[in-house]
């Protein structure tokens, strides 16, 4: 790649609430969703006015649940340009799924985000990265409905998540069903390790730095650009806390709230971004 060439990676959101989070599993019953105050528009709106204010535009991967309560958020992200795909149904995560039920999950979150959007729904990305070694079925799956890529593949190796091993950059998978591209999160290479970068927790807990760095090597390493993610709760420091969750789960949630979205405002001045759909059309 030529050292002139302008880098573009990919921001992407995961369109969910607070409590939807699969940490707060054991605590948010599935059946107390309905209860609960929704945030999810007015921080997914915030993320939305901050792309606008540096001409950048995202892609957006929107639970199903979320599009059927929130259709007027699904078009607002639409008509802003952004490029709208799918996060699967209700947060479950693959690992909770057996190829039946994924399969009605990819296939009816993407029918109405479709709808609501007016635009064809090309990418995948599974909750909390939730396709691991054992699980390719969800991937042959995805290619028989039609998706052109999946972005749920994290290569590193973590606890509840990760496919060690996995490709670093944009690339194409080898599936009996079709053509798929994989675009996997961002990571940065440390002394043999391949390291968690993408966004999220490492955004708000890490030093803004590290994040830069991961980027800087993205670029150097002349293979494409990497892609980031945050969620709107992580723009949302008034969000109301979860009662009974261990100390662990509540560093890693609420740890770094009030600084995201100044952090935000600084990677999208430092750095290029497009959705994941216009570099698979540009092929690069």
């Amino acid at each position: 790649m030529s050292p002139h060439r302008v880098v573009h990676h990919h921001f992407t959101v995961d369109v969910e609430e607070y409590f939807q989070v699969s940490a707060m599993e054991p605590h948010v019953p599935r059946s107390a969703w309905d209860t609960l105050p929704s945030r999810v528009v007015d921080s997914t709106v915030r993320i939305l006015d901050l792309l606008e204010a540096h001409d950048t535009r995202g892609t957006f991967f929107t639970l199903g649940w979320v599009a059927r309560r929130h259709p007027d958020l699904v078009r607002r992200i639409a008509k802003a340009g952004h490029e709208v795909a799918s996060h699967g149904w209700d947060h479950k995560r693959v690992t909770q799924l057996d190829p039946e039920a994924f399969r009605t999950q990819a296939r009816d979150s993407r029918a109405i985000l479709e709808d609501l959007s007016g635009k064809p729904v090309r990418g995948y990305r599974a909750p909390s990265f939730s396709i691991v070694p054992g699980l390719e079925w969800a991937l042959e799956i995805l290619a028989e409905e039609g998706y052109a890529y999946d972005s749920s593949l994290y290569p590193v190796r973590r606890r509840g998540y990760g496919f060690p091993g996995g490709g670093r950059h944009v690339h194409a998978l080898p599936l009996e069903a079709g053509p798929l591209t994989e675009v996997p999160p961002l990571t940065i290479r440390a002394r043999g390790f391949t390291l968690p970068a993408g966004g999220g927790g490492t955004f708000r807990q890490l030093p803004l730095a590290y994040t830069v760095r991961a980027f800087a090597a993205m670029e150097a390493e002349g293979m494409g650009g990497g892609t980031f993610y945050i969620h709107p709760w992580e723009v949302d420091p008034g969000q109301p806390r979860v009662d009974g969750v261990p100390l662990r789960t509540r560093i890693r949630h609420y740890r770094g709230l009030a600084r995201t979205e100044t952090r935000l405002a600084a990677l999208l001045a430092r750095f290029r971004f497009r959705p994941i759909a216009e570099t698979l059309a540009a092929g690069n």
